[in-house]
């Protein structure tokens, strides 16, 4: 526990606030201050990556990321979810070892779809479904997938290969190996500490029960340090500074004062992905703005309160409510939900009409946009 005066809860949220949606800058120099950036395969109205990235890269527009994507030094690769992140970022989690090992037919299979590929260079799935019919597989989640498909994807988690470019949105694929690293005990437990700096460094300041849970999911980007992580997650109060606030032991990065007078959130308003840092921890949204907030995508449309994929406000310090977007006849429309009343008087509805338009320019669209 620090000896100085513990910050109080609206310290550390205004802290969360200001540290995470920092001056907007370049697309590289935003990836590597974030240090991952996580990815969804849904249009709502943009991926969860592209609306990420719109509150933090100067002039960003939607999909600039994946275009971009062979020029910069990033890799899709998997963290505590699936996305970007800078590639020198991978050799704490490479060569990695898979939580299920495969069987011997697989790993033939595999070999076989690696000698291919590093033979004739990036290939799109349906270039190697022309030459290697796997049948179809079970999916992760349920269903039937195509096997080649699977296989592909099943080697990029290992290692094999990595993401050369996206082809409208499908993975193309080349080989890659990956230098061995130091496996001893000292050198393990380095990597893991890295790894759970950046966890902490991407979003702090975080409830110990948050940054527990956080570490689990470690577990998908490095299965083979989890005994790492489950050590260094019990010692985290010698680690890391940290306070007891209103009930809640927090924890932020070495470097950083939650209680500085500089953390002033700007006073515009802003529509957060489900995934933005800010607000991706639900048990920490609900100590900050005292209700909670779900991602109902995958909920029964009967049974949505908020919708299929509800932004949260982020006005000043203050999450009123939140959002649904969609593009109707070249214009964005916007659906408003609030947990009380809505904020009355116009400097709520400038700064609404302000950031709706920001995302029209951020999605290309000409027309504007307006509330339906």
């Amino acid at each position: 526990m620090s000896r100085t005066r513990p910050p109080s809860l609206e310290q550390l949220r205004r802290y969360a606030i200001a540290r995470s949606l920092f001056a907007p800058t370049t697309l590289p120099q935003a990836i590597r201050r974030l240090g991952f950036v996580q990815a969804d395969p849904m249009r709502a109205p943009a991926r969860a990556q592209d609306l990420i990235l719109a509150w933090r890269v100067k002039d960003y527009r939607a999909g600039e990321l994946e275009s971009r994507y062979r020029r910069l030094a990033v890799e899709e690769d998997c963290f505590v979810n699936y996305g970007f992140l800078p590639r020198e970022h991978l050799a704490l989690m490479h060569p990695r070892t898979a939580r299920k090992p495969w069987d011997r037919e697989t790993q033939a299979r595999a070999q076989e779809l690696l000698a291919h590929i590093t033979e004739a260079g990036p290939q799109h799935p349906a270039q190697v479904q022309a030459l290697f019919d796997h049948g179809q597989v079970r999916g992760y989640w349920g269903g039937q997938s195509n096997g080649v498909t699977h296989l592909l994807d099943g080697m990029h988690y290992r290692g094999l290969l990595r993401v050369h470019r996206r082809d409208s949105g499908t993975r193309v694929y080349e080989a890659v190996q990956h230098p061995p690293q130091d496996d001893s005990p000292a050198a393990r437990l380095a990597r893991a500490e890295m790894l759970l700096d950046m966890v902490l460094k991407l979003y702090a300041p975080l409830p110990a029960r948050s940054f527990g849970y956080l570490g689990t999911l470690l577990r998908y980007g490095a299965p083979h340090l989890q005994p790492e992580i489950r050590l260094l997650l019990k010692k985290a109060r010698q680690r890391y500074p940290h306070a007891e606030v209103e009930g809640q032991v927090w924890f932020w990065p070495a470097d950083e004062d939650p209680r500085s007078r500089r953390h002033r959130p700007h006073e515009s308003l802003r529509l957060l992905a489900p995934f933005d840092p800010v607000v991706w921890d639900r048990h920490r949204f609900e100590l900050f703005w005292g209700w909670p907030y779900r991602f109902e995508a995958y909920t029964p449309a009967a049974r949505r309160k908020m919708g299929h994929y509800a932004l949260p406000l982020l006005w000043g310090e203050a999450v009123p409510g939140w959002a649904n977007l969609k593009v109707v006849d070249g214009r964005l429309q916007c659906e408003t939900g609030f947990v009380g009343e809505r904020p009355r008087g116009a400097h709520f509805e400038e700064a609404l009409d302000q950031a709706l338009a920001h995302l029209s320019r951020f999605l290309g669209l000409e027309d504007g946009a307006g509330e339906g």
